[in-house]
């Protein structure tokens, strides 16, 4: 790939530390915080992505595939040299049995995934076909070949959706080989890996150990980076990245700071209203309290002007429809539903509200109120209440780092001048995710990062079905049918264009429904790390890839 080194040396150990804990090594079920890196690095897919283009999927485990012209059905054939750590070998029944696993069993995409299959059989040992009974979904057979496959003998399927720390057995080429709970997960290469030799696999995979540090906490976490306790860092923090590397190791040359673009999506925040509760279900008095964050303000305090923001879900890339005026095939698509849209999203000149910076914009609090009177709110001294029930405008954001917390007081504080409480509630990692995937929050923080080939996992952070369903990333509780028809547009399309255009229609259609408050969209990714640590020149379509690093050899005895 141009994305790797094909001759970087092989050998040493990659530390990375990490801001939150775990306390599961399974990553494909919903219960519990799994350590990712054990999907790629210990489970392996029937295919992988090429990490410099949009959607295109390589061979891994499968040898070969087959499908029609309507993608009706996709048949893989497994690569006769694959195998598990254990030796084993990687047969169909292997992938008839995580299909039917995860199916059953599995994470809610999971679940909507591959229920889509309405015939699975082995054609032979190394031969299994998938069809589709007409389903209309393009995307299904690369779908399928990202699926985990899962050791039949060794998978205990009584217990598959409990939380475990018992290493998982795979046919990547790392092995779990050591777990402190909550605090490390060390990954060492199998020397015997099958698919070391493949060319898919040419420069990657080059550390002879991969170990996983935990910090709970943010400051203690970058303190260690500074004294050398761990290899590298993904800093979020704009004030940190700013000024915070003025350490001797770093103005040595000792510590190495990219700041890498990406060709994808730019990843976006919001704070995002739980529709659910009653106290978000008008969408006038979600567009109000999105009129009310002083952006402006807050990224000149807090992010040092670096951020921008978009109202949309693509930001940053050509299926953003920010900003942009809907074309025929957009209009066509949302032609049965243009009476609920606002005009000014389908034609382009929606824009964000600007505030003037202060912390107290009047013209924004004036539009705000405006809003919540429409919606049968009106202020009672300092305190805004509904007109029929003379119940408060009150509500929390939960939050569980010190960053989200600062945003959060901040917005509570321009909230409160408009009449509405606010609670600010700080929890534990475990806490807020088990809260989060279960719908059990007012507002939170939370971030989508999207492709340049969104798909199947739209209906899992949108679709009407995901709503009411637990674990899924709906956090908004959107059940518009607008949004369903979008997404079965998207995977219809044949064609570049059509797609393009459905995706747009998409987010416009999210848009208009004022599910969120923009917070900021992330223009680059910031990576830190010692100079013992090398990469490529060529940086991927994707951004940075760990897997593609290695160990400057004269360091490597440490």
């Amino acid at each position: 790939m141009p994305y790797v080194n094909p001759d970087a040396p092989k050998g040493g150990r990659l530390i990375q530390g990490v801001l939150g804990t775990f306390d599961s090594l399974n990553p494909l079920i919903v219960q519990g915080i799994a350590v990712p890196q054990i999907r790629g690095f210990v489970l392996e897919s029937l295919m992988t992505r090429g990490q410099d283009e949009a959607f295109t999927l390589y061979g891994l485990l499968a040898q070969s595939i087959e499908t029609d012209d309507a993608r009706s059905y996709v048949t893989f054939r497994i690569n006769p040299l694959a195998r598990f750590s254990d030796g084993q070998p990687v047969l169909a029944e292997d992938v008839l049995f995580s299909w039917a696993l995860l199916r059953d069993k599995g994470r809610p995409n999971h679940r909507l995934y591959y229920a889509k299959v309405s015939k699975a059989e082995a054609l032979d040992e190394r031969t299994v076909r998938f069809d589709f009974g007409g389903e209309p979904d393009r995307e299904l057979p690369l779908i399928l070949g990202l699926m985990p496959v899962l050791p039949k003998h060794a998978v205990d399927v009584a217990h598959f959706e409990e939380t475990t720390m018992t290493p998982p057995l795979g046919s990547g080429p790392y092995r779990v080989t050591a777990v402190k709970p909550g605090a490390s997960v060390t990954l060492t290469r199998n020397p015997d890996y099958w698919g070391r030799d493949l060319p898919i696999n040419r420069g990657l995979w080059n550390f002879d150990e991969i170990r996983l540090d935990y910090f709970r906490e943010a400051n203690a976490h970058f303190e260690a980076f500074k004294r050398g306790l761990y290899d590298f860092r993904v800093e979020t923090e704009p004030s940190r990245w700013h000024g915070g590397y003025d350490f001797p190791a770093a103005r040595d040359g000792e510590v190495i700071r990219d700041t890498i673009t990406t060709g994808l999506p730019q990843p976006s925040e919001f704070l995002v209203f739980n529709t659910r509760r009653p106290v978000f279900s008008d969408i006038r008095v979600r567009e109000a309290l999105r009129q009310l964050f002083d952006f402006e303000w807050i990224n000149r305090n807090y992010f040092f002007g670096l951020y921008t923001r978009s109202a949309g879900y693509f930001a940053g890339s050509e299926l953003s429809a920010y900003g942009r005026p809907a074309d025929e095939r957009e209009r066509a698509l949302l032609k049965p539903f243009l009476s609920r849209l606002r005009p000014d999203i389908v034609d382009g000149s929606y824009h964000l509200p600007v505030s003037n910076g202060s912390g107290r914009d009047r013209n924004a609090l004036r539009k705000a109120l405006s809003l919540l009177a429409q919606a049968g709110y009106e202020l009672d001294g300092t305190v805004m209440r509904r007109h029929d029930t003379g119940q408060p405008l009150a509500f929390e954001i939960l939050v569980s780092t010190r960053d989200q917390e600062r945003i959060a007081l901040a917005y509570a504080g321009s909230l409160k001048r408009a009449g509405i409480k606010v609670a600010v509630r700080a929890v534990d990692a475990v806490q807020f995710d088990q809260r989060r995937l279960t719908f059990d929050f007012d507002m939170i923080q939370n971030r989508w990062d999207q492709s340049l080939s969104p798909g199947n996992e739209q209906s899992f952070y949108w679709g009407a079905e995901s709503a009411d369903t637990k674990g899924t990333r709906n956090y908004m509780g959107a059940r518009d049918p607008a949004i369903d028809v979008m997404i079965a547009a998207m995977l219809e399309a044949r064609e570049r264009p059509a797609f393009v255009s459905a995706v747009r229609a998409l987010d416009r259609v999210l848009i208009s429904g004022f599910y969120g408050v923009p917070l900021y969209s992330i223009q680059q990714q910031w990576i830190a790390r010692w100079n013992r640590i090398e990469r490529p020149k060529a940086t991927a379509l994707t951004g940075y890839l760990p897997e593609t690093w290695w160990q400057r050899p004269s360091t490597q005895q440490r």
